[in-house]
C-alpha cells in the first residue's frame, strides 16, 4: 500500500487509530458494567422484598378449646383458657360477645377451634424474633404435640386492615384501589382522548393551542403530591367531594392522569400515516368521518397502551391521596365511591410506620402484591402493543 493510500484510509499500525479502538473498548466496557450493576440492583431489590415479604403469606395457627362461659359473654378474651393467652390472637375471640348475643344457645358450650396465632409466637416460628425461655418451651411443645401449625394466609387477601399485625390483611385497599382507579378511568379517559383528538385533528395551529400543547407536556412533569394540593383544594374545598373518599382521590388522580393519555393518544394518532385521511377525504368524508371511522380505530392500540400505563402510574401513587386524606385506617372495605377508603400504597406506608415487627413483613408483602398488579398491567400494555399496533 503507497503512503497516500494509507493516509487516506488509515492504517492498524496508525497510533490514532490504535487509540480510538482502545477509547471504543472501554466505552463497551463501560456499558456493559452499567448494564450489569443495573441488573444487580433490580436482583438484590426483588430478593430482598421478596425474602422479607413471602412469609407473610402463611400464619401460624393454634388449636384452642373455646369456652362460651358467662364471662366470655361479656369479654371474649376469657373464651380462652389462661395459659392460651399469650400465645392466641385476642382477636380471634374478640367476636364471642357478639356471637352469643345473636345465637345465645351457644352459652355454656366449648369446641375446638384453629384460631391464629399472637403476631409474636408467629415471628417466632419464622424465626424473627425471641421469646422468654419458658414461653418459647411452651410453643415449642406445641409445636412437636401439632396444636400449632402453619397454614397458608387466606385472611391476607379477605381481611382489611387491623392493629393487630396477624389479623391485617390487603381487602380493604385493595377494593379502594379497585374504586379509584374505576373514577380516575372514568374522568381521565374520555377528557384525555377527546382533548387529543381536538388538538391533533381539529385544532388550529396558532399561539393559543401551542400554548396549550407546552402547558400540558409539563404537566406531565409536575411532581404528583401538587396534583394533591390541587385536588384538596378543588374537589374538597370547592366542590366539597367527601374527604378521604375513592371519589376525590380518583379525580385527584385523574389530573394527574390526563397529561399523560393526552400525550400519549397524540401519539398515537400522529403515528397514523397522512395518506389514510387523504384517502378518506378523496372519498368525500368530512373531517368528522374521517377521525372517526379512519384515524381513531387504527391508533386505539395506542390508545389504550398509553391508558394502562398512566393508570399503572397512578395506581402507585401515595403522595396525592395522603394530602386528600386517604391515608386514614380503614378495616371494612367501601361499598361505594363516597364512601372513606385508602388504596395499597398508603396501606404499605401505614404499615411501614407501625413498630411492631410483625408489619415488617406485611409491608413487604404488600409491596410484593402491588408490584405484580403493576407488572401485570405494564405487560397488558405491552400485548395489546404487540398485537394490535400495524406498521406502516
Amino acid at each position: 500500500m503507497s503512503t497516500t493510500q494509507s493516509r487516506l484510509t488509515g492504517s492498524a499500525n496508525d497510533p490514532r487509530i490504535k487509540a480510538r479502538y482502545r477509547k471504543e473498548k472501554r466505552f463497551k466496557a463501560y456499558t456493559i458494567a452499567a448494564l450489569f450493576t443495573a441488573f444487580a440492583i433490580i436482583v438484590a431489590f426483588f430478593t430482598d422484598i421478596i425474602s422479607q415479604g413471602y412469609t407473610a403469606f402463611w400464619r401460624a395457627e393454634v388449636n384452642v378449646t373455646l369456652d362460651y362461659n358467662e364471662r366470655a359473654e361479656r369479654i371474649g378474651r376469657f373464651a380462652l383458657a389462661e395459659d392460651m393467652r399469650d400465645i392466641a390472637s385476642r382477636g380471634a375471640v374478640r367476636s364471642i360477645p357478639l356471637e352469643i348475643k345473636n345465637n345465645p344457645e351457644l352459652a355454656g358450650i366449648t369446641r375446638q377451634a384453629w384460631v391464629p396465632a399472637y403476631s409474636r409466637i408467629d415471628q417466632y416460628l419464622k424465626g424473627r424474633e425471641e421469646l422468654p425461655p419458658e414461653l418459647a418451651r411452651q410453643v415449642d411443645a406445641m409445636v412437636e404435640g401439632g396444636t400449632i401449625r402453619s397454614s397458608f394466609n387466606w385472611a391476607f387477601f379477605t381481611s382489611g386492615d387491623s392493629k393487630l399485625p396477624e389479623l391485617a390483611g390487603i381487602f380493604s385497599a385493595a377494593v379502594g384501589s379497585i374504586l379509584v382507579l374505576f373514577v380516575t378511568l372514568v374522568f381521565a379517559f374520555p377528557i384525555g382522548v377527546m382533548s387529543a383528538i381536538y388538538l391533533e385533528e381539529f385544532a388550529p395551529d396558532n399561539k393559543l393551542t401551542q400554548a396549550i400543547e407546552v402547558n400540558i407536556n409539563n404537566l406531565a412533569a409536575v411532581p404528583s403530591i401538587i396534583f394533591g394540593l390541587l385536588g384538596l383544594a378543588v374537589f374538597i374545598g370547592t366542590f366539597g367531594v367527601p374527604r378521604s373518599s375513592a371519589l376525590v382521590g380518583g379525580l385527584t388522580l385523574g389530573l394527574m392522569t390526563l397529561p399523560i393519555i393526552i400525550i400519549s393518544t397524540r401519539a398515537a394518532l400522529r403515528a397514523v400515516p397522512d395518506p389514510i385521511r387523504l384517502g378518506a377525504f378523496a372519498m368525500g368524508c368530512s373531517r368528522w368521518q374521517v377521525v372517526r371511522d379512519h384515524v381513531l380505530p387504527l391508533s386505539l392500540p395506542g390508545i389504550l397502551t398509553g391508558t394502562i400505563i398512566g393508570l399503572a402510574q397512578a395506581m402507585g401513587e401515595t403522595a396525592p391521596l395522603i394530602i386528600v386524606g386517604m391515608i386514614a385506617y380503614i378495616p371494612d372495605a367501601p361499598s361505594s365511591i363516597f364512601e372513606s377508603a385508602t388504596v395499597l400504597p398508603a396501606q404499605v406506608f401505614t404499615w411501614a410506620s407501625e413498630p411492631r415487627k410483625a408489619f415488617v413483613e406485611k409491608t413487604a408483602a404488600g409491596i410484593i402484591v402491588l408490584l405484580a398488579i403493576l407488572l401485570t398491567l405494564n405487560a397488558t400494555a405491552v400485548f395489546l402493543r404487540r398485537k394490535f399496533e400495524r406498521r406502516w
